[in-house]
């Protein structure tokens, strides 16, 4: 692995045990085993290394999702296509998942939050367009596409950490039961 490469990784690993603020550009260049000058070099500082990390390892998910989410008259199909997006980014990223988890519970005026803001909302819109779409088809679901995207997205997440905790692994099978879940409530 490249270097600049290396960096993330340790980066990914130490913010999302203990958190963006709490982890300092020292600790990050001991864990990888490289200089603070180094560092520098690669992303000019610690919030550099961050929107670095957020660029690289984010933004390939969002055309994937974009490509998941894009609705073809079928919305059972794509509630599933999202769902199996979400899970394999989970899977492939974990820790960089977990850390993206802990985001929607920080304060709007902290810096990471302000970071990973431009994500959060690019996913939830993506979302939001997939319902819109779906509105032709199903008429009762007619402006309440920031409340499905969001309810939808919470399914989703609910899934992960239980994952992210060990207690189910997600699978295909998972997929369909959270999304009939979704589509049809808690008694289905």
């Amino acid at each position: 692995m490249d270097t600049r490469g290396a960096i993330i990784d340790q980066a990914v690993r130490l913010f999302a045990a203990r958190g963006y603020d709490a982890i300092g550009v020292q600790e990050i260049c001991e864990a990888t085993g490289v200089t603070k000058p180094t560092l520098y070099h690669h992303f000019g500082n610690k919030r550099g290394l961050f929107e670095a990390l957020i660029q690289e390892r984010c933004q390939p998910f969002l055309e994937t999702l974009r490509r998941a989410a894009d609705y073809a008259g079928d919305l059972p199909r794509s509630l599933h296509q999202v769902t199996l997006a979400y899970f394999e980014f989970a899977r492939r990223e974990p820790s960089l998942y977990r850390l993206l988890l802990m985001f929607w519970f920080m304060r709007p005026s902290d810096e990471a939050f302000q970071r990973v803001a431009e994500f959060n909302e690019k996913q939830h819109q993506l979302l939001v367009e997939m319902f819109r779409e779906a509105e032709t088809g199903h008429g009762n679901m007619r402006g309440r596409q920031q409340a499905h995207a969001a309810t939808l997205l919470g399914t989703i997440n609910t899934y992960i950490v239980m994952s992210l905790n060990g207690l189910v692994e997600l699978s295909e099978h998972l997929a369909h039961q959270a999304m009939h879940q979704f589509s049809h409530g808690i008694y289905s």
